[in-house]
């Protein structure tokens, strides 16, 4: 049974949901630990398969009301890469969150991971963010940039 796991966020999971007046159930649960574990970003029936070989009670109708929940609680980030389905990721969790940006190939729908931040980028970012905040009296709690292009192996093929 999820609950009885003893390993990786658990802990934090359970204060989140008090906080907001929800139980945590095994789906909600099992689907944490599933986008904890995963290294990719995953869509709704990519989840459902998973987590139903861990909890075969599950339907796809309750992953895609627990992600909706999950997203509203900030638990997880639903992000659209421009091919029809939605991709899940956990904000946090035993690993280390990392701020990260993506890559996405338009042509093979490969998605990268960026996160070798320079210097002049995180700045750039930084400074954005203050003059919007000032600009629109708006207080930004977090932000997404995605980068949209060819691959290496999709460029080279191109060539």
């Amino acid at each position: 049974m999820p609950g009885r796991w003893g390993k990786g966020p658990v802990k934090w999971w359970y204060g989140e949901f008090r906080d907001y007046g929800y139980r945590i159930t095994i789906p909600r649960q099992t689907i944490l630990q599933v986008l904890d574990e995963s290294k990719e970003h995953l869509s709704a029936e990519d989840i459902y398969l998973k987590v139903h070989n861990i909890y075969p009670a599950i339907g796809l109708t309750t992953v895609y009301r627990t992600l909706e929940i999950l997203v509203n609680m900030g638990l997880i980030y639903k992000f659209d890469f421009g091919d029809g389905r939605a991709r899940y990721e956990l904000s946090s969790g035993s690993r280390k969150a990392f701020h990260h940006y993506h890559l996405i190939c338009t042509e093979c729908g490969r998605i990268i991971n960026y996160t070798d931040f320079i210097d002049e980028e995180l700045e750039l970012v930084k400074k954005t963010e203050k003059e919007l905040s000032k600009k629109y009296n708006f207080k930004i709690k977090n932000h997404t940039i995605q980068f949209y292009g060819l691959c290496d192996r999709c460029a080279n093929n191109k060539e």
